[in-house]
């Protein structure tokens, strides 16, 4: 059973969130919070598995408890939902840890399979929202120089900038001709050789050191 943390300031979007969670077998909602203090006080009352998170929410948002979420031992994964016209919120979170992002307005089954995803162990970057939000802030990004980067093989560099255009290990594999294992075996020297957390972070690193635009 996946426990999940609802946080959003409006009633009737938690409300909504739990009546469609609460159909699924797999999926239960512990608690829920009105803004970010008390998310990270219902994180430290509960055992929790997934925090879904607003963003811009008063007192507390989003960014500010998802870095306090996760600093704690042992912490939940957190999915941030928000719109096109915050998404500075969205990247600002992904960078304080936050695993994945969805519109709000994101179809019922794909914030079901986000949530699973999450819970996984790994992170949830939607293609078009992914271009959309990183195209937006991309030219106010730091110039970087060399860096970990030179250290990738030509084919592992070649993973990273699919996983930056937000492909799945089933779309890699095909557009490289190879196993699912080996896109997976990739990605995960990627992940050492550039000391990152996730595909989430992946993304990040390659559009802020200019390897994908």
């Amino acid at each position: 059973m996946i426990r999940v943390l609802l946080v959003d300031d409006q009633r009737l979007v938690r409300t909504g969130f739990r009546m469609l969670l609460q159909t699924q077998p797999d999926l239960t909602v512990v608690a829920e919070a009105g803004d970010g203090g008390e998310a990270i006080e219902a994180v430290s009352a509960h055992r929790v598995d997934v925090v879904l998170m607003d963003v811009r929410m008063p007192t507390v948002d989003g960014v500010t408890a998802c870095r306090r979420i996760r600093a704690l031992p042992d912490p939940p994964r957190v999915l941030v939902l928000t719109t096109f016209d915050l998404d500075e919120y969205a990247f600002a979170a992904i960078r304080a840890g936050a695993s994945g992002f969805l519109l709000k307005d994101a179809p019922p089954e794909d914030l079901l399979s986000a949530i699973r995803v999450v819970h996984s162990g790994d992170s949830v970057v939607a293609p078009s929202t992914t271009r959309r939000l990183l195209e937006r802030f991309t030219p106010y990004l730091p110039e970087a120089g060399p860096g970990p980067a030179d250290a990738l093989t030509d084919r592992e560099r070649e993973v990273l900038l699919l996983v930056a255009r937000g492909c799945s290990n089933a779309e890699i594999a095909a557009e490289l001709f190879v196993a699912e294992t080996t896109v997976k075996s990739h990605i995960s020297r990627i992940l050492t050789k550039l000391g990152l957390r996730d595909r989430v972070q992946i993304v990040v690193y390659a559009y802020q050191h200019g390897l994908a635009r």
